[in-house]
C-alpha cells in the first residue's frame, strides 16, 4: 500500500454507509455534504487517482477557507473534486482557483457569507483550457459540457464543505443564483478580434490563467439589429445601467463578455477594449434621483459625501468606479448575443497562472502528473 493509500484510509479519514448509489446520495445530502445533486462517493481509490495531477504535500493546505477557515489540504479539494465529477486533470485547475479566491483582494469572507447573490465566476485563458476541453463557444455560461461543469462545482463544494458556506449559517446569500451550482467558462480566444485577457493583464500568451470574479448571474444583451459599434454599445449600456447593482457604490470589476458576433461589430467600428470600456463608463449612468430617497441619503449623501454630499440629483451615477475597472472578454458562439455580468461590488477580480510547486509556469497539465 503506498503511502497516500495508507493516508487516506488511516483512522478516522472514512465514513461507511451503503454502497448503493441512492444510498450514498442520501447519506450525503443528510450530513450536508451535496449540493443538492448526485455526487460521486469520495472513495481512496477515486482520491488518490484525483491527486495523480498534483504535485503539491497533500496534508499542506493551500488556502484556508472562510468563513470556517477550514484548511483546504489538497486531500480535502480532492475529494470535492471526485464528488463533482472531475476527471484527474481537472484537479489543477480547481487548486489554481481556490488560490486565486484566497487573496486578499477577491475578499473571499465577504462574498461567502454575504446576502448578495454571488458566486465564483471562473474564467480560463491559455492552452490548458484548450487541452481538458473547457467550453469557449456555444452554451458557454450554461449545461452540457463537463470540464466547465465540474471544475466550477468542484470549487463550490469546497467552499461549502471545507469553509461551511451553509445556506442559512455561513452563507447568508436571501435568493442566491443558480450560477451557485457552477460558473465556469474560457474566453473563446480564437474568435475574439482583441488580445486575451490574461495577456492584456501582463501574462504570456503561453501561459494558462484563471480569473476569479464574485459575480451575479449573467444579464443578456440582445441585440439582432445594430450594425455598428456605437448601436451595439448604446444597447450595453442600456443593460449595464440599473439602480440595484451593488457596482453602482462599490469599487468592483463587473464584467462585460461579448459574443463573438457582437465583438466582431465593436471592434471593425476601430474600437480597442480601452474605447470601449471608456465608452460604456462615459454613458452607462443612472442620474442619482432614479435611487431612492432613502438610498440617496444613506449611500450617496453619507458613504460617499466626498462625490455626492451636496450633488445635485441630475448627477450621472456611474455603474463601476473608473473606467479601466470593466473585465472585458469574448466568448460564446454564434448568434447576436452578449452577457454583462456584474458582481458583489466589494471585492477585486483576481488572475493567477498555472504553475509547478517549484513557481515554474506550466503549459500543460501533464507537466503537473506525478511520475
Amino acid at each position: 500500500m503506498s503511502s497516500l493509500a495508507a493516508l487516506l484510509k488511516a483512522p478516522g479519514a472514512m465514513v461507511e454507509c451503503d454502497d448503493d448509489p441512492e444510498a450514498v446520495f442520501d447519506y450525503l445530502c443528510a450530513k450536508g455534504w451535496s449540493d443538492g445533486l448526485p455526487v460521486i462517493p469520495p472513495t481512496p481509490e477515486r482520491v488518490e487517482r484525483m491527486l495523480a495531477y498534483c504535485d503539491r504535500d497533500f496534508e499542506r493546505p493551500v488556502v484556508k477557507i472562510p468563513p470556517r477557515f477550514g484548511a483546504a489540504t489538497p486531500i480535502r479539494v480532492a475529494a470535492n473534486a471526485v464528488m463533482a465529477g472531475c476527471k484527474p486533470e481537472y484537479f489543477p485547475l480547481v487548486l489554481l482557483a481556490l488560490e486565486a479566491m484566497a487573496e486578499e483582494p477577491y475578499n473571499l469572507y465577504g462574498t461567502q457569507a454575504t446576502t448578495h447573490p454571488c458566486t465564483p465566476m471562473l474564467i480560463f485563458n491559455g492552452p490548458v483550457a484548450k487541452e481538458v476541453g473547457i467550453n469557449s463557444g456555444h452554451n458557454v455560461m450554461g449545461n452540457y459540457f463537463r470540464a466547465n461543469a465540474v471544475i466550477g462545482r468542484a470549487v463550490r463544494l469546497a467552499l461549502v464543505n471545507i469553509g461551511a458556506a451553509i445556506p442559512g449559517t455561513g452563507d447568508m446569500a436571501t435568493a442566491g443564483t443558480p450560477a451557485k451550482f457552477t460558473f465556469c467558462v474560457a474566453e473563446n480566444e480564437d474568435n475574439s478580434p482583441w488580445e486575451p485577457l490574461h495577456v492584456e493583464l501582463g501574462f504570456p500568451r503561453a501561459a494558462s490563467t484563471v480569473t476569479v470574479v464574485a459575480a451575479e448571474s449573467p444579464h443578456n444583451v440582445n441585440d439582432h439589429e445594430s450594425i455598428t459599434a456605437e448601436g451595439i454599445l448604446t444597447m450595453v449600456a442600456g443593460t449595464m445601467a440599473n439602480t440595484g447593482s451593488n457596482n453602482a457604490y462599490y469599487a468592483g470589476q463587473p464584467v462585460m463578455a461579448f459574443g463573438p458576433e457582437h465583438a466582431a461589430t465593436v471592434a471593425g467600428g476601430g474600437m480597442s477594449k480601452a474605447d470601449v470600456r471608456q465608452w460604456l463608463w462615459d454613458r452607462a449612468t443612472i442620474p442619482l434621483s432614479k435611487f431612492s430617497k432613502e438610498g440617496i441619503e444613506r449611500r450617496f449623501r453619507r458613504k460617499l459625501a466626498e462625490q455626492f454630499a451636496h450633488a445635485p440629483l441630475d448627477t450621472p451615477v456611474h455603474m463601476w468606479a473608473k473606467p479601466e475597472d470593466l473585465i472585458v472578454i469574448v466568448t460564446g458562439g454564434a448568434g447576436k448575443h452578449s452577457q454583462y455580468v456584474p458582481t458583489f461590488g466589494n471585492t477585486r477580480s483576481v488572475t493567477r497562472a498555472l504553475k509547478r510547486a517549484d513557481g515554474e509556469l506550466v503549459k500543460s497539465v501533464q507537466e503537473l502528473k506525478r511520475g
